[in-house]
């Protein structure tokens, strides 16, 4: 539409929309209503019109004749909220946030591998993760450090143990598991499950629904073997004195 000095900026709200729009006064309300239907999505005559200006009571948009009725009956002013209510039923309306409805492309997973552009094409030309020749001797070092690490740090099961770095994390217990846990993604080799002392870890000594060792509620935490020092770390008392270490 042709903006002309006359236009005034309004606000154009309803259920689901909210823009500003010039309208023009000389517009009948027939007009209004026709250019609202795309902008809200309400069929013209299933619109119910208000004029808000400020924090005034809303003044109703209506008229016998709305096919002769002239916007400028009503004072319009700059950045005054029109009001769009949809007459229909809550059952003939169309939900435009619900999304769960909308047809949705799905690519088969052997349309997917056949493309030349996707990730997976660019993983195959480069020879990484899975498409790496060299894939499982790697994973099998790793999983083999980590078990060297085990040994190296002395770590068994029923050993008391602190947990590293100490400036961080000043907690203590008893390691209650030593070896793979498949459900933890993205890392191969062993885990130490230890069962804290006090109840600040994140599991039961489950993970993924699979029981690993038996502990209290957020008693257990799985870590690397190179956050864990075993030794004689009695249990903290917080409320011990000092002095008392002395004697």
């Amino acid at each position: 539409m042709a903006t002309t000095a006359a236009d005034i900026p309004l606000l154009i709200t309803s259920e689901n929309s909210s823009s500003e729009r010039r309208i023009t006064p000389s517009w009948s309300i027939s007009q209004l209503k026709a250019r609202l239907e795309p902008i809200t999505g309400v069929p013209a005559s299933q619109q119910r019109l208000s004029l808000r200006i400020a924090s005034q009571a809303p003044q109703a948009i209506e008229a016998a004749n709305e096919d002769a009725a002239q916007l400028a009956a009503w004072p319009l002013q700059a950045y005054a909220e029109i009001h769009v209510i949809d007459l229909r039923p809550p059952g003939a309306r169309t939900n435009y946030t619900d999304v769960s409805t909308v047809p949705k492309y799905e690519m088969s997973t052997t349309d997917y591998e056949s493309r030349t552009d996707s990730v997976l094409a660019w993983k195959k030309s480069q020879k990484l993760g899975r498409f790496d020749p060299n894939a499982p001797n790697i994973e099998q070092q790793k999983v083999e450090t980590s078990y060297q690490e085990v040994d190296r740090r002395g770590i068994n099961a029923g050993a008391r143990c602190r947990l590293l770095p100490e400036s961080t994390d000043a907690r203590r217990g008893v390691v209650a598991f030593v070896g793979e846990v498949p459900e933890i993604p993205g890392v191969v080799g062993a885990w130490v499950g230890v069962e804290l002392d006090e109840p600040t870890g994140k599991n039961d000594g489950s993970v993924g629904g699979r029981k690993y060792f038996e502990c209290k509620a957020k008693c257990g935490v799985f870590v690397r073997p190179e956050r864990v020092e075993v030794g004689e770390f009695p249990v903290l008392d917080e409320f011990a004195d000092d002095d008392d270490e002395e004697f």
